[in-house]
């Protein structure tokens, strides 16, 4: 029987006991995830993203099957209390992921790929899947289920939220060669597409509309469909002002992620930015 097919009827067993076989599956389920042969979600053919909800089940099924355990340093220095069923993620010179010393976490069920680089202190959660040649800055977070592409910079501080529930949400989505400027946020599904370059600061959510003054449109999250930042896109925090009585007596305004150009492919991305923002 398939891998979806086995996880999909454990999954909708009630929460009870599980036999050693149940745990095998779930085992070979998480290994496939960390090979990256199965994903929270994927492009198709034509570049739109599509939820693998089934995965998503597969994971939420580990939390149900794993009991707390004690997982703390031998030595007693530090402690952790955490699902016997998502332990950290073990490497080997192998994969070719370089891991610098400083207290970064990796919990199993992520898929690392050859060339990526972690700096500490950063975290990525069980489901997230970090594709070739990203680095991955100090105090940097992969939420669970968050998909990374190729070549991706997600600078210190920056923050990329987890979706697992409900499981045909949509996690986060960053494309191919974007860069993620320190202390930005991008959360609630939404999707940054390849080359995209957000600013320092940027917060990018479901409920925060973007202001494309290049193009003269306005993004934001319709329905099932995700916000998304498009190709190329520079994105710089702004603001907008509150056209309320009130607001406009008391001069207030709101926060609002503002596209002020886009990348030039002759150009270097970090030198265009900082020249913007001179």
């Amino acid at each position: 029987m398939p891998l979806r097919e086995e996880i999909e009827q454990l999954a909708a067993r009630e929460a009870g006991e599980y036999s050693d076989k149940d745990f095998a599956l779930f085992d070979e389920f998480k290994a496939s995830l960390n090979r990256g042969e199965i994903r929270a979600a994927e492009p198709n053919a034509d570049g739109k993203w599509q939820t693998n909800a089934w995965v998503k089940r597969g994971i939420l099924l580990g939390f149900r099957m794993g009991a707390i355990v004690d997982m703390s340093l031998a030595d007693g220095s530090l402690q952790f209390l955490d699902k016997s069923t998502y332990p950290l993620r073990k490497f080997s010179i192998e994969d070719r992921v370089r891991i610098v010393p400083g207290g970064s976490s990796i919990r199993d069920g992520a898929y690392i790929a050859p060339g990526v680089v972690c700096m500490p202190p950063m975290f990525v959660n069980v489901g997230a899947y970090v594709d070739e040649g990203t680095m991955i800055d100090s105090h940097a977070l992969v939420g669970s289920c968050a998909q990374i592409g190729k070549r991706v910079h997600l600078s210190a501080a920056a923050q990329i939220g987890g979706v697992l529930e409900p499981a045909g949400a949509m996690p986060v989505i960053i494309e191919d060669d974007v860069i993620v400027g320190g202390n930005c946020g991008v959360y609630e599904g939404a999707i940054v597409r390849e080359r995209a370059v957000l600013a320092s600061g940027v917060i990018i959510t479901g409920s925060t509309p973007v202001f494309d003054l290049v193009r003269e449109q306005m993004y934001r999250r319709r329905g099932d469909a995700p916000i998304e930042i498009p190709v190329g896109a520079v994105v710089v925090p702004g603001a907008r002002a509150v056209q309320s009585e009130k607001g406009r007596e008391w001069g207030l305004s709101l926060y609002a992620p503002v596209i002020v150009k886009y990348r030039d492919e002759k150009t270097d991305a970090a030198t265009q930015l900082e020249d913007l923002l001179r």
